[in-house]
């Protein structure tokens, strides 16, 4: 959704986290003062509606370059439009002569806020449009629960549009008047943008450009389903990914992702491609696979797939106070509270807990960092507890969040050097995959100023990684062939040996 972003001369756009107390004049002579009431009851708004404001340059740099060819064609519309900045701009190049005409027949604008329709009405007569008019073609509407009706338009509907996007996890904990979208036909969606497309595809509509986070195509149960449920009806043309930040109020990444309708539905596999803008910008091709959830970044999820041990570790997640609770016995023990974070660090407790458990801990020291914590030092992957927090295990008091910082729990035990293999293995196959997809498999948390963006790995996709690892296939000498394949960071070489245990082991089981 675009707005909040006042225009001098045209050409200067400020927030108004930059102008609080300023008196602002647009292109049109509009004047008004902001106070700092005024700016955070605009903030409070901002976030109940999910809005995130588009500047103009994204839609001149990157979005006018492929529709200008062909303006007469279609009647363009933004069902979220905030001030107009994705469509009102087209404006500009139809002669004044044509101007009113085109607008009359060509754009039609929506948006559930008030104040952002009054906005995009007075942008418009900026650029010509008699106000009754405008007042016509721009509406007040919440088109997320009532579409409108497309087909009284002179020409096919082309939708361009920075939609709400809203995470159901933040609205169950602060803004439920967003519940009543996710019910009925929309139940098992996870934002608000998704409801938005699946409202489009519902509508039949042919053509559409969305500025939506990058989760759409890198997130994992996130968007599966709903990219299972949309994309065997669409196809996108090319994309552009945002791997920095374009929004002043949000770290959220986003992309502008081209769609337009298949000719008949097909779960065929969907090829584009796309431009990565980050400090360069650079073209990479993507393909997105049915069997993947028309998932980017795919290659780490065939690897899993792929090397998946036919008799791999069980694995568990968690230690929690009821787990030390029903232990109690004579065995001191130091365990972090995964729930007790201040001042930069965890805080511990000192329990006693019963022979089983102790040993439990004391065969378990590893834990899976799930987010990257913005430097070097602390990227997503499996660190040893001790080491890292002195204590010997974390314990979960409240609530289980992904996030926090999760011990690993195997099954059979292995003895500490194989942990170490296997804590080598992990991190190596997931830098290895970083780097050769960009961490593209992984979930974008949110921008930071770190030279690498910020990324969560899921604990499905932990799981799976820690699967591949055949330690109960493995004699010593392999142990210690596999050992030197990490130490060079041989990664053909660690296939290789993968590869030749399961073939040995089929070979094994087809003689008996």
């Amino acid at each position: 959704m675009q707005g909040e972003y006042f225009i001098m001369n045209n050409t200067d756009y400020r927030s108004p986290k930059e102008i609080i107390g300023a008196k602002l004049i647009n292109k049109c002579g509009y004047v008004r003062d902001i106070g700092v009431s005024q700016y955070i009851s605009k903030e409070k708004r901002r976030r109940e509606f999910g809005a995130h404001l588009t500047s103009i340059d994204i839609f001149k740099n990157f979005i006018f370059p492929e529709i200008k060819d062909f303006l007469f064609r279609y009647t363009w519309i933004d069902l979220f439009c905030g001030e107009g900045n994705l469509i009102l701009p087209l404006l500009n190049e139809i002669p004044r002569s044509k101007r009113i005409e085109f607008f009359k027949e060509h754009i039609f604008l929506f948006d559930i806020q008030k104040e952002m329709i009054d906005k995009s009405i007075l942008n418009a007569t900026g650029y010509g449009i008699p106000y009754e008019l405008a007042k016509n073609n721009i509406q007040l509407r919440d088109t997320l629960q009532s579409y409108p009706d497309t087909k009284s338009f002179k020409y096919p509907p082309y939708h361009i549009t920075n939609p709400p996007y809203l995470y159901i996890g933040y609205i169950v904990k602060n803004s439920e008047r967003n519940l009543k979208y996710f019910s009925g036909q929309n139940e098992g969606y996870q934002d608000l943008y998704q409801i938005a497309l699946m409202n489009d595809l519902r509508n039949r509509l042919e053509r559409m450009i969305y500025i939506i986070p990058t989760n759409f195509l890198f997130g994992f149960s996130v968007s599966n389903k709903f990219r299972r449920d949309f994309l065997p009806f669409y196809t996108i043309n090319r994309a552009v990914i945002f791997e920095k930040k374009i929004f002043e109020f949000t770290g959220t990444n986003v992309c502008i992702c081209f769609f337009e309708k298949k000719e008949k539905p097909s779960s065929d596999s969907i090829i584009f491609k796309a431009l990565k803008v980050n400090s360069k910008i650079v073209e990479k091709e993507y393909t997105l696979s049915y069997a993947n959830f028309y998932r980017a970044g795919g290659e780490f999820d065939e690897y899993t797939s792929h090397f998946q041990s036919s008799n791999p570790l069980k694995i568990k997640f968690y230690l929690t106070i009821d787990d030390v609770i029903k232990n109690k016995g004579k065995n001191e023990v130091k365990l972090i509270d995964a729930n007790n974070f201040s001042n930069g660090c965890f805080k511990y407790s000192t329990y006693f807990v019963n022979e089983k458990l102790y040993l439990k801990l004391l065969n378990n020291p590893l834990f899976v960092r799930t987010l990257d914590t913005g430097g070097w030092d602390g990227r997503v992957g499996i660190y040893n507890i001790k080491e890292t927090f002195g204590v010997n295990g974390i314990v979960v008091t409240k609530e289980k969040y992904r996030t926090h910082p999760i011990q690993i729990f195997i099954s059979p035990e292995i003895p500490e050097e194989d942990l170490i293999l296997l804590k080598n293995y992990f991190n190596l196959i997931l830098e290895y995959f970083r780097d050769i997809t960009d961490s593209e498999f992984l979930t974008t948390f949110k921008y930071s100023n770190s030279n690498y963006t910020r990324k969560y790995l899921g604990l499905s996709q932990a799981k799976k990684l820690l699967e591949t690892f055949p330690i109960q296939l493995m004699s010593k000498e392999q142990k210690m062939i596999l050992k030197v394949l990490i130490d060079q960071k041989n990664i053909e070489g660690i296939k290789e040996i993968l590869t030749n245990l399961e073939n040995k082991k089929q070979t094994t089981l087809f003689n008996l």
